[in-house]
């Protein structure tokens, strides 16, 4: 072990976290031993958005001040790690984080935002999480992002769904939603633009689900990002802003602000209010009302 390499010691396992003095935000002055002590307080949400998901590594090793980097296949000091095959025939060994340990090794790895799938490793081809992001164009205000938010929650109550939301921690909104698994990623891609098209009919002129940038306005309702191993930052993740991926309760919505939520001294609020997204496991809901509302919306577009 170097002479500045530490031990951290979580759920009674122990990770050895190399360099902890680098800077990883330089304009913040913020290190990657501010970033390990950032997940071991929240570990438990952390590892609650990522939890049996094979998951992309996004490795930033020079910080943010650089581009990071991509790792598909994980490196064999993964405790776990699932084979995904793709169309082309080649195969990726994910990671699949299991334990609080497992985060903390990512961050170790100099992953400052975690990029799960939207399915398991016991059924990779069928999610269990439907996945809104809310992307501003440049000309909309997060007041705009925050008010399709709730049209969102809206739209998925009318469809027996329940909705979480966080910060994206960067312009946006992300709204997660528990669903059984069994669809494949294509229906539940179908799925989320149904929704994306209710919301744009009740705002049309704050909400967008244009697939052509130049054709958006306000706010993308972004259903793409349920196709197969896409992923986005999951809930306690640290986006290079230095802003995290907050998860918010529905009364906090109308007034967030992403810069709310900054890394350092973010272990105050999870002290305080616990993990937001508690309970989402528990109550996973069906699309085939969305999907014959997509069906029905088809039909309309089509006459």
């Amino acid at each position: 072990m170097a002479e500045d390499d530490i031990t951290v010691s979580v759920a009674g396992e122990e990770v050895r976290i190399t360099s902890p003095g680098k800077v990883m935000f330089p304009e913040r002055g913020w290190t990657k031993r501010d970033v390990v002590d950032h997940f071991l307080t929240c570990v438990d949400g952390a590892l609650t958005g990522v939890f049996g998901r094979p998951t992309l590594l996004k490795r930033w090793p020079n910080g943010v001040g650089a581009k990071p980097f991509y790792q598909k296949r994980a490196p064999h000091s993964a405790t776990e790690r699932v084979v995904v095959h793709y169309p082309s025939g080649r195969s990726a060994a994910y990671l699949v984080p299991r334990s609080p340990a497992d985060v903390i090794w990512m961050a170790q790895l100099n992953c400052l935002d975690l990029n799960p799938w939207t399915s398991r490793a016991e059924h990779v081809e069928h999610p269990d999480e439907l996945r809104i992001d809310l992307d501003p164009t440049p000309q909309a205000r997060f007041a705009d992002v925050r008010t399709v938010a709730l049209v969102v929650r809206e739209v998925l109550a009318d469809h027996g769904l329940v909705g979480w939301p966080k910060t994206s921690g960067s312009r946006g909104m992300h709204v997660y939603v528990r669903i059984r698994p069994g669809w494949s990623f294509t229906e539940v891609r179908r799925a989320a633009l149904a929704v994306g098209r209710e919301v744009e009919a009740e705002v049309p002129d704050l909400a967008t689900t244009a697939w052509w940038k130049h054709e958006r306005h306000g706010v993308f309702v972004d259903y793409n990002q349920n196709t197969r191993d896409h992923t986005i930052a999951s809930a306690y993740s640290v986006r290079p802003t230095g802003f995290v991926s907050a998860p918010l309760s529905w009364d906090e919505v109308p007034d967030a602000e992403p810069q709310d939520f900054p890394m350092v001294g973010f272990a105050d609020r999870y002290r305080r209010l616990g993990d937001l997204m508690d309970g989402i496991d528990d109550a996973p809901g069906s699309i085939a009302g969305l999907l014959e509302t997509a069906d029905a919306q088809d039909t309309d577009r089509a006459t």
